[in-house]
């Protein structure tokens, strides 16, 4: 992360991603599997770590990663074109979905906006406990019942995330905000439809 002034002068905190380009490897139709989608392979590795069906459907690109994104647009992408950061433009709102850092086992206030005990008042060694877990009828805890676990290293979403600048010369975005995932991590970026 970093800050970017823009020319009005308002200072964003804004996240830089390096968005290499990538391949449209294949082009679903509704007439042949049933949907509009497109599959976009990137991040070029080894052809050794390839199995050769990817490497087959690539057209011999070795590639690490691949994605499929639903969309009504697709008479106008062929296998083999190029997406790159030139498909977005600033000002642009795009949503942005990663694999948020892990927190490991954090307790209910932590993880759950808990308030804990009172300080006082014969409290003793309870100031972070949840309290009571349920009713006394049923004689269960009910299922989703907000405990301590296990925290982060999901996939999230955010959304509305204006882009401030595009950098083509080093295929970064900068993004103002943050987006969730550790630094390195794999994000997808999409444009988000006008509705």
């Amino acid at each position: 992360m970093t800050t970017v002034f823009t020319e009005d002068g308002r200072a964003y905190a804004a996240t830089v991603i390096v968005a290499e380009p990538a391949v449209v490897t294949q082009v679903k139709t509704p007439e042949k599997e049933g949907y509009s989608a497109v599959q976009i392979g990137s991040g070029a590795t080894k052809e050794s770590r390839v199995n050769k069906a990817q490497l087959g459907h690539a057209k011999g690109k070795a590639l690490k990663y691949f994605r499929e994104n639903r969309t009504s647009d697709v008479e106008f992408l062929k296998v083999g074109a190029t997406v790159d950061v030139s498909v977005f433009v600033v000002g642009e709102k795009v949503a942005v979905t990663a694999t948020s850092k892990g927190k490991g086992f954090q307790g209910v206030v932590k993880r759950h906006g808990f308030h804990g005990g009172p300080r006082t008042h014969g409290q003793k060694h309870s100031e972070r406990e949840p309290g009571s877990i349920g009713s006394t009828g049923p004689q269960r805890v009910f299922k989703g019942t907000r405990m301590a676990g296990r925290m982060g290293g999901e996939r999230v979403t955010v959304r509305n995330l204006p882009i401030l600048q595009i950098i083509p010369e080093t295929n970064e975005i900068v993004i103002a905000g943050a987006v969730p995932g550790r630094r390195g991590a794999l994000v997808e970026v999409k444009g988000i439809e006008s509705r």
